[in-house]
């Protein structure tokens, strides 16, 4: 931002992470089905190490163009595609059914409260130690997460299929796109959920560049307001960790989009 300031540059980064994500998630997931859930966060979590670590290097040496910026992303977010399978099915091993619910909201909390604090340590370290130093910190994060991962226990599921019954990659793969076409109900979920997180992307991109140039690029305001979406996510969170949620999940999921394209991005729009 700093060096385009151009909202469009912003839009193509985000486009350069999302479109190998997509592409690769329907291996991705049956990849993981095949490989130890562990080594795979892992692995996840070094390859965004290094995409940052690549990126840091490039802008101390002065050599760091946006270019650079869509390539990393890319590599990052191909990767990334295996993180989220992983972690899902590692918590599923971990956990009860019953407490699916309350864990999803605890780990909601947990994400949202480190958006709460990151984005307005951001907006006051950002003057005083620069973008160099913020990458720091963001690849000595990738380091903690890895030696966190190291310690923890995964259990692996038991594999009870004979390896010459098991489906090959091709197959596993389509099968997720079988299974949601042949369940009308996931169908329309998947539908909703893909038109709100179009939709939702698009105010995203413009979300920076306008606080920005309203404040005369004051980082501050702009942490202050990254911030209120984690306030809200730790009230949304320690919420469904007491609550559990409804007994018809679909309703407390529909509510919750509701509630927030009414309140938040209609509220967002008609700002000034």
């Amino acid at each position: 931002r700093e060096k385009t300031g151009v909202a469009t540059t912003l839009a193509l980064v985000g486009f350069s992470y999302v479109l190998p994500y997509i592409l690769a998630s329907p291996f991705a997931g049956a990849l993981v089905d095949r490989w130890d859930r562990k080594l795979v966060m892992m692995l996840s979590d070094i390859a965004s190490g290094i995409s940052t670590l690549a990126v840091l290097l490039l802008f101390l040496s002065g050599r760091l163009e946006v270019w650079h910026l869509y390539i990393t992303s890319a590599f990052s977010g191909a990767f990334q595609a295996f993180q989220f399978p992983a972690f899902s099915a590692a918590v599923t091993l971990m956990l009860d059914k019953e407490q699916y619910a309350r864990a999803n909201g605890m780990l909601s909390l947990a994400r949202s409260a480190s958006g709460i604090f990151a984005p307005v340590a951001a907006g006051i370290l950002l003057p005083i130690i620069g973008i160099g130093g913020i990458m720091s910190f963001d690849v000595l994060s990738f380091v903690v997460a890895v030696g966190a991962l190291a310690v923890i226990h995964v259990p692996s599921p038991p594999d009870s299929t004979p390896a010459k019954e098991r489906p090959s990659l091709l197959e596993d793969s389509v099968f997720g796109f079988r299974y949601i076409k042949e369940r009308p109900s996931l169908l329309g979920l998947q539908s909703i959920f893909f038109i709100i997180n179009f939709v939702a992307s698009i105010s995203f991109a413009l979300l920076a560049p306008m606080i920005l140039s309203r404040t005369g690029n004051d980082s501050i305001v702009l942490g202050s307001v990254q911030s209120a979406f984690g306030i809200g996510g730790v009230v949304g969170g320690l919420l469904m960790s007491a609550w559990g949620g409804p007994k018809k999940k679909v309703y407390g999921l529909l509510l919750g989009l509701v509630s927030s394209s009414l309140l938040g991005n209609v509220l967002m729009g008609l700002g000034r």
